[in-house]
């Protein structure tokens, strides 16, 4: 009798599902991968990718003291790997010079904008700049600004937060721009002021929800319909 032989590279058609059953395991793989949050088509974006290659620039007002808010702000952002930079808003100009650098070198892909009382009258100058230099501005965000200002130029969406009954100003639209301009009233947001907006909770938490929103890919909060066409917002839409 000849002693039992088995062809180690082979094998058995008898151990493997049979031909009907292979749908039925495709359908159950793609149900898992929905299930983990993948999907079968195409991978997630790299969230670490897309906030190093953003950008947020954030203007003081007149004096360094009175815009301090703007600091804790930053430092939410950067816990978040978004890089920051904080300056006077006499600094635009310049600041706008390196962004459009950056831009074009890849080291930059989003430009994002946040200024406080005089720093939020430069953003308009500053939108314009960025955009001569080809370098367009992804999202602007003005608190208070206290001097009308036009916004011109290439902006994905420019949003301006300002208290109507105190110094606040809106944004007037000019016939060169190319983007989205929102006026936001928030005189009715607890405990909101000139001297405090940027230090406000509510607002601290808009502003970052906006800037994740771009960055992320996040759902910013809403302001509400009735909001934004009327330009007044109440503690309760910003929130």
């Amino acid at each position: 009798m000849k002693p039992y032989r088995r062809d180690i590279g082979s094998v058995g058609w008898s151990s493997l599902p049979g031909r009907g059953s292979w749908p039925r395991m495709h359908a159950i793989a793609v149900l898992l991968l929905l299930l983990i949050g993948a999907s079968p088509a195409s991978a997630a974006p790299n969230s670490v990718s897309a906030a190093s290659t953003a950008h947020v620039y954030l203007l003081r007002g007149v004096l360094n003291i009175f815009s301090l808010g703007l600091d804790d702000i930053a430092a939410q952002l950067r816990a978040q790997g978004i890089p920051v930079t904080v300056a006077n808003f006499a600094s635009w100009s310049s600041l706008a010079d390196e962004a459009a650098l950056a831009y074009k070198s890849g080291r930059i892909k989003t430009i994002i904008l946040v200024g406080h009382s005089s720093g939020a009258t430069a953003l308009p100058d500053m939108v314009a700049k960025l955009d001569q230099l080809g370098a367009p501005v992804t999202l602007a965000i003005g608190l208070d600004s206290v001097f009308r200002t036009k916004l011109s130029g290439r902006v994905g969406r420019y949003v301006n937060f300002y208290i109507a009954n105190g110094n606040g100003e809106p944004v007037a639209r000019t016939a060169q721009l190319q983007g989205k301009l929102e006026n936001i009233n928030v005189q009715n947001v607890p405990g909101v002021g000139h001297m405090s907006i940027e230090k406000n909770q509510i607002m601290q938490r808009k502003v970052i929800s906006e800037i994740d929103a771009v960055v992320f890919g996040r759902s910013p909060r809403q302001h509400g319909p009735g909001a934004a066409r009327a330009g007044t917002a109440n503690a309760a839409a910003v929130r």
